[in-house]
């Protein structure tokens, strides 16, 4: 059975990518592609095979100025294009880790495409975009939509939008998560952690952000609440809106871009809550907080209404208003100091582990296979 995978583009490190990645553990052998990339981002997803690292496979875009590639919306009119154009005829199955796309490549009728949903295009669906050429590409989404056999979503979320959007049914299968149940004890001595002197926070009480610095994240709105609540805010993340959150940002906020795994994982076990400001599809970072026993404070909305248990593993605020998410952190603060529970949040953390995603997308693509005669 011959399997080839392909993301749509690498052009940031985010929870995606880190799907992406897992995919390829499970299937080492698998043949990989996307439509283009960013290599120093390739470089930390170590794409890695048990001979090395692994080829990726690109379309034309791939070819084009690299500043071109880091300003991907430029590209947008030719990816469908480039989807279409990439060969796959050799293949048995086909699994696409689509959040745009991808969903459209084309394959014979004999290989059986499953993909993997992160969501529905969002900014082609976004009710509140009504650009007249954003119609070409709906229309195009929805008919590329069909050329899927099995659609898996990465939450009950996206769930409901493929089956808005697409009018197809779908599989949920949570995106993996890098679960530590043996770390949800904080490092009570900060400043004796291994992070580098110049990342220290001087409070033994700070809140913590890991995300992508886009506009839908929110980011802004926690700055903002934070600012005026004059709590220690650390945020870890790379994105376009990364100068202006600096901008905006006083003293009590600490910006750091992006950072390694062991040193992201240090602010995590030592950190006094997760914020989780925006609406997102699933949202990976807030059950990494929890894996290391740590509470969450999210918009109540979209993926964190399947992962976090309010009062239980985090709190929730109901409008995305700074006002709102400061009076949910005061709230929070006011709770007992053992009111949360570390061991029960990191061990409930573990129903979303790596292990598990695995397990269930061999069990998909086995249950297919065998259906399908593959």
């Amino acid at each position: 059975m011959k399997i080839a995978l392909i993301h749509d583009y690498i052009v940031s490190y985010g929870g995606a990518e880190k799907t992406f990645k897992v995919l390829s553990e499970i299937f080492p052998e698998a043949e990989l592609y996307t439509l283009f990339y960013d290599p120093l981002i390739l470089s930390r997803l170590k794409l890695e095979a048990s001979g090395g690292s692994r080829e990726i496979k690109t379309s034309f875009l791939q070819k084009f100025p690299r500043f071109l590639r880091r300003k991907y919306q430029l590209l947008l009119p030719l990816m469908p294009i480039a989807a279409e154009t990439l060969d796959f005829r050799e293949f048995d199955i086909v699994i696409s880790s689509s959040f745009s796309f991808t969903k459209g490549i084309i394959t014979r009728p004999k290989t059986t495409h499953i993909s993997y949903c992160h969501t529905p295009t969002r900014y082609l669906w976004d009710k509140s975009r009504k650009r007249f050429i954003l119609h070409y590409f709906r229309v195009w989404d929805r008919q590329a939509s069909e050329r899927v056999d099995e659609f898996i979503a990465s939450s009950k979320t996206v769930q409901d939008r493929i089956r808005k959007y697409y009018k197809r049914e779908s599989t949920v299968i949570y995106p993996p998560v890098e679960t530590r149940i043996s770390n949800f004890e904080s490092n009570s001595n900060f400043e004796n952690s291994k992070i580098d002197s110049k990342l220290k926070i001087k409070n033994s009480e700070f809140y913590l952000i890991v995300s992508q610095l886009r506009k839908y994240k929110r980011i802004d709105m926690a700055v903002d609440a934070f600012n005026k609540l004059g709590l220690e805010l650390v945020i870890i993340g790379d994105g376009p809106e990364k100068r202006h959150l600096k901008e905006i940002a006083k003293k009590n906020i600490k910006i750091l871009g992006w950072q390694p795994e062991e040193i992201t994982a240090e602010y995590y076990k030592n950190c006094t809550a997760f914020i989780f400001p925006g609406e997102d599809d699933f949202g990976i970072a807030p059950v990494e907080a929890m894996s290391f026993g740590k509470p969450v404070l999210a918009y109540k909305k979209g993926g964190a209404t399947e992962t976090v248990i309010e009062g239980k593993t985090g709190e929730f605020f109901d409008y995305e208003n700074s006002a709102i998410l400061a009076d949910c952190v005061r709230r929070f603060r006011m709770k007992p100091v053992n009111y949360y529970d570390p061991k029960f949040i990191s061990g409930y953390a573990q129903k979303f582990s790596k292990e598990r995603f695995k397990k269930e997308i061999l069990e998909f693509i086995n249950k297919v296979a065998k259906s399908k005669q593959i």
